[in-house]
């Protein structure tokens, strides 16, 4: 008979051990004693795990969810096509919008071959379905605007004759009630846009086209809006849900987008409310793809992107469901977005979803009246891309309470046996819980440093190209010190415990944490509360279902299997959005400025993912004998892992044809003039002006290019707008790396031409001045009011500045075709005493114009220095102006 105080030696699986146990257990806090019933039987025979079938058991588990992930996500179509949606037909639309080039607003192939193709397009379907139950009509609309929004930190946007093509299709009867569906086909300079967002325009025809040829009339009717300003942050949409006189007819919309190449198009963002638009899509799409995490996680604005589906949310104040490719964000933006890498298959899906969710709205009565069905959120998700699981937000907030309740009585219940007298249970509870809190806070810091390390060494974003990599980095460091402290937890604080005790205890540990998580989430209204709630739902109703056997028998094989089966729903949804966070995140970090270290990120992401999945497996390192051997093959891995990583084997960037990582990096061949307060040209320079749009600046390339040094980085100079350089966007707080190249002055064929017009005190107290401005289509007003001075009105928007960013204001400016001179207006409050240290007078205005396409885009020194970039580079060019004026 051994005593209570020694580590009861329970043999390993295969084996059985008999042995008394009588005395009473001690007091956690004192001999780390556990026990739930004190009148336990004499003899009991219980199994514990062997190291080597613990390892493969976990290890199984979890790669063959995560291969059951990535067969759902190959698998495009489930099922046979209705053959409704043609994906020929439609491909064949994506190859020749894309054939003419990059599309950006103003050129001629955005305004006029793409604008012609579509119209072709149309007309040839109205021809043909003339004799139908529905009438066709066509708008060319060219909206001119302005509005604010918080994007990037917040601007004012201004558009002139941008371009929108408006297709409705109704009853011939005519309808009050219309849908939505919207796309762009404009694209950012030097990208051919297949995916954002060429190949969405190419279904919504072939779903047009499907539409118009139905033999029975739909209730309501649908407009296709292809609009030809998106990319210039959101502006045609808001021409046409503020300006177009079918508008105020539309209840709701469709948006489609894209942040990746191909893949899935995935449901990331809803309503807002109007939970009937959910089950429109879930009752009708027949190939759901859904996420309500994504919407919230989206909304957050974490991620640095956003969509037409805001316009029409904002400024229209309809609902819609916003739909987006998300695969293979390496390349969005970039040249490699071509029409070959967007497989057949992502149209077909794309193309019977948008139509079938079209068809149904169109019958629906409840599009008829949207406001009696407005109330109310949805909680959904789909499983595998099988079936969509949808519910109303308060049913959610039922059942999550209720399996929260569940749990807290299960716990309750265990605190409360005959045994535990005392607060003993709960003590033990506590103590455990403290283990479990402090073995995430030493892995997440452990693995920091581990980060600090690798960008100390100059290796970031290794894993850019070599996902894997990190898994084995940061994974395999996580895991192994998680491991390490719960064996030592095990070994030194619980000596005297018997292990089968303390894996029935941390079991309840990872359900408690869980249980709180989910009534927090539930609390703060989040719908993505339901991920904690089938975290805790599944686990519990498992561990119920298997307590005889693991009372009366241990962890035994059968146990083990069975308790793996019952996570096995929870853990492969889990597993999927694990999936869809690095599948976005990863990308983003090329593509999130010099100033985010990746590292910190990717290896925070893979600690996280890391605890969160190792949660219900903690209680099989109580269960198992040792853990020596797992620690040694997890460290063997980490240590090859980092070698290999220091060694620079993994190189971050690719050319491959077949996946291209590029590396991207903004160059503009631009000419700088700075006048004094009285007009007259105090300095003018021009250069080669270079941003990198990740971390690692121009590390890589300098090596191809010497010139690109230290000794040509450019600093902030504070009293010039947006430091003195043309930023197209106001980014500069992301990209603070950036280089500045001497090179022979500019002179595009159509320079900017900025006048003050007038300049006059008003009866208020403020200096009113009025400019006209004539350039490119692309320019961006700064305005930088000087200390002690402020803007209090201007022509933009609604009239009230917005958006002080840091002291200065930025406007975008873009415009189409035939666009008369640009004019506007603002009033400054002038400064009651003027500041010595600054510049002198009242305001700073500057003017930088972007030349995206045709000769004026180009320059010999560009060509040259493009010439030598390397292949995993792309680098994105243009020539621009920027001129300062102090007032």
């Amino acid at each position: 008979m051994e005593s209570d105080t020694a580590v009861r030696r329970i043999k390993p699986l295969g084996t059985r051990y008999a042995a008394h146990d009588n005395s009473e257990i001690q007091d956690c806090c004192e001999d780390n004693g556990y026990r739930s019933d004190p009148k336990r039987k004499p003899e009991v025979s219980l199994y514990l795990l062997r190291e080597g079938l613990t390892a493969c058991l976990v290890s199984g588990f979890i790669l063959g969810l995560w291969g059951v992930v990535h067969l759902s996500l190959q698998q495009l179509v489930i099922g046979k096509s209705t053959g409704e949606f043609n994906a020929v037909r439609a491909r064949q639309h994506l190859e020749q919008i894309t054939s003419v080039g990059p599309r950006p607003v103003g050129s001629q192939e955005n305004e006029v071959l793409t604008v012609a193709y579509l119209l072709e397009q149309i007309e040839s379907i109205r021809a043909k379905t003339a004799a139908g139950p529905h009438q066709l009509t066509v708008d060319v609309q060219h909206p001119t605007g302005s509005f604010s929004i918080d994007f990037l930190g917040g601007f004012t946007s201004f558009y002139d004759h941008v371009t929108n093509i408006a297709v409705r299709l109704e009853p011939k009867g005519g309808s009050q009630h219309l849908m939505l569906a919207n796309c762009h086909f404009d694209t950012v300079a030097n990208s051919p846009g297949a995916s954002d967002d060429a190949v969405s325009c190419a279904v919504m025809l072939e779903v047009l086209h499907s539409l118009a040829n139905q033999s029975t009339a739909f209730q309501h009717g649908v407009i296709f809006l292809f609009n030809g300003a998106e990319e210039n942050i959101l502006q045609a949409s808001h021409g046409f849900i503020t300006q177009h006189p079918w508008a105020k007819n539309v209840r709701a919309f469709i948006n489609l987008e894209a942040a990746g190449v191909g893949g899935k198009e995935v449901v990331f963002q809803t309503g807002p409310e109007n939970p009937w638009l959910v089950q429109a899509y879930v009752h009708a799409a027949k190939h759901p793809f859904a996420s309500v995490v994504g919407q919230e996680v989206f909304q957050s604005g974490i991620i640095p992107s956003d969509t037409d589906f805001r316009i029409y949310r904002d400024f229209g104040n309809i609902p819609g469901i916003d739909l987006a490719f998300i695969e293979n964000g390496f390349i969005y933006h970039t040249k490699y977005d071509t029409a070959d890498r967007i497989l057949s298959g992502s149209i077909q899906r794309a193309g019977d979803n948008i139509l079938a969710v079209l068809k149904y709205l169109l019958m629906s009565e409840k599009l008829a009246d949207s406001s009696e069905y407005r109330h109310g959120n949805m909680v959904f998700f789909d499983v595998l891309g099988v079936v969509v699981v949808a519910y109303p937000a308060r049913v959610g907030t039922i059942l999550n309470y209720v399996v929260a309740a569940a749990t807290f009585l299960y716990l309750a219940k265990k605190a409360s046996l005959p045994g535990n007298g005392g607060g003993r249970y709960v003590r033990d509870l506590t103590c455990a819980t403290g283990v479990v809190l402090l073995s995430w806070f030493v892995t997440l810091v452990s693995v920091l440093i581990v980060a600090l390390i690798v960008t100390l060494l100059g290796r970031s974003m290794f894993w850019y190209t070599h996902f894997y990599a990190s898994i084995c980095l940061y994974g395999a460091a996580a895991t192994g010190k998680m491991i390490l402290i719960h064996t030592l937890a095990k070994n030194l604080y619980y000596g005297g415990v018997r292990l089968v005790e303390l894996g029935d205890l941390f079991f309840d540990v990872s359900l408690l944490l869980w249980g709180c998580t989910l009534v927090w989430l539930t609390q703060q209204g989040l719908c993505s509360a339901y991920v904690p709630m089938l975290m805790v739902a599944f686990p519990l109703a498992t561990k119920l279902l298997l307590a005889k056997e693991f009372k009366h028998r241990g962890a035994s094989l059968k146990y083990s299997l069975l308790y793996l089966l019952g996570l096995a729903l929870p853990y492969v949804h889990f597993m999927f959005l694990i999936w869809v966070v690095f599948e976005i995140f990863t990308p983003i970090m090329g593509r999130s400025g010099t100033e985010i270290p990746p590292e910190v990120v990717m290896a925070s992401l893979v600690t996280l993912a890391t605890v969160f999945l190792s949660s219900f497996f903690l209680h099989f390192i109580y269960l198992v004998r040792s853990t020596k051997w797992i620690l040694a093959g997890l460290g063997s891995v980490f240590i090859i892992t980092l070698v290999l990583v220091s060694s620079g084997l993994f190189f971050p960037y690719s050319g491959s044809p077949d996946a291209p990582r590029p590396k991207r990096v903004f160059l503009q061949h631009t000419t700088r003039t700075f006048h004094n307060l009285q007009g007259q040209m105090e300095s003018r320079d021009s250069g080669l002006w270079i941003n990198s749009f990740d971390f690692t600046g121009m590390q890589h390339v300098i090596p191809h290019i010497p010139e690109i040094n230290d000794s040509f980085r450019t600093r902030c100079q504070e009293d010039r707008p947006f430091c003195g350089f043309p930023w197209f966007l106001p980014v500069k707080f992301l990209s603070r790396k950036n280089w500045y190249l001497p090179a022979p002055k500019v002179s595009p064929a159509s320079p900017v031409e900025f006048r003050l017009l007038s300049k006059e005190d008003t009866s208020w107290g403020t200096v009113k001045m009025t400019f006209t401005v004539q350039g490119p289509s692309h320019m961006s007003l700064y305005l930088m009011p000087h200390r002690g001075a402020s803007l209090s009105a201007w022509s933009f928007g609604d009239g009230t500045p917005q958006f002080d960013l840091n002291g200065e204001y930025f406007i975008f400016y873009s415009h189409g075709l035939n666009a008369p001179t640009w004019t506007f207006w603002f009033e400054v409050q002038p400064p009651r005493e003027p500041d010595p240290d600054g510049p002198k007078g009242m305001i700073s205005v500057a003017i930088s114009s972007h030349y995206f396409f045709g000769e004026d885009k180009r320059t010999a020194q560009l060509d040259e220095i493009l010439r030598r970039f390397p292949t995993w580079a792309f680098p994105s060019s243009w020539v621009s102006t920027y001129d300062m004026y102090r007032y």
